[in-house]
């Protein structure tokens, strides 16, 4: 990317980066890295021509919730309803793509409007 001066980095983090959750807390600490390094890391390279963005999903319709009360976790999300895996990739093509050109340092959750 460096050498070609243009690229795209894209990291998956989680809402729990920025909420957190109850028992859940080294989780939360983990995911909260990309969050902090993000607008750190796209100031550093942007003059590089790379961009570097991170996509938090909220509660998506995976593996990872197959024992969580999803119904109750429903009634936290504005929108009613999880996610799907599509949905969220389609947020990373986005900030792969050309049309994400001038987008840099920016956390984007991908989460039905919880908090």
């Amino acid at each position: 990317m460096v050498v070609r001066r243009k690229g795209a980095i894209v990291s998956i983090a989680s809402v729990a980066g920025l909420m957190g959750n109850r028992g859940q807390a080294n989780y939360a600490a983990a995911k909260a890295g990309p969050h902090r390094r993000q607008p750190l890391g796209g100031a550093e390279v942007a003059r590089l021509g790379i961009r570097v963005n991170v996509v938090a999903p909220g509660l998506i319709q995976t593996g990872m919730i197959h024992d969580a009360p999803v119904q109750k976790i429903k009634s936290l999300i504005p929108m009613a309803r999880v996610g799907t895996p599509e949905e969220v990739a389609r947020v990373v093509r986005f900030l792969c793509s050309e049309d994400a050109s001038y987008v840099t340092g920016q956390v984007l959750s991908v989460n039905g409007g919880m908090f």
